[in-house]
């Protein structure tokens, strides 16, 4: 089992930054593909950011490419989503998922584990 908490969420004008954390605890291991995703009302959930647990190879949406990093950090065993250049089109429910295996896959159906999301509003 593996536990997810989203933390970071919030109100932002277009152009700001926010950064968003998830909490990780229970059994991961160094290949566990770590992923953001995002959901906008009326939409589906659509993949935004993937990396392994134990870090090499990352995966972005087209969309967040060059403004959106991923990464990891190893004293709040955390896996975060920096946000910059925000846009309206940006606000969405943000959710942390973790797959069984090292794939970093974009199907939210490949991910077995997920956290409750925080909100992001991006004002235009």
């Amino acid at each position: 089992q593996v536990q997810l908490v989203e933390s970071g969420g919030g109100l932002v004008q277009a152009g700001g930054s926010l950064r968003l954390s998830c909490v990780v605890s229970g059994r991961t291991t160094s290949n566990t593909a770590m992923a953001w995703f995002r959901q906008a009302p009326g939409k589906e959930r659509e993949f935004v950011a993937a990396r392994r647990w134990s870090g090499g190879s990352t995966n972005y949406a087209e969309p967040v490419r060059g403004r959106f990093a991923i990464s990891r950090d190893y004293v709040k065993n955390t896996v975060d989503l920096q946000m910059n250049s925000l846009k309206p089109e940006d606000t969405a429910v943000y959710y942390c998922a973790a797959a069984r295996g090292p794939i970093l896959a974009s199907m939210a159906s490949d991910y077995v584990y997920w956290g409750q999301g925080t909100q992001v509003t991006v004002s235009s």
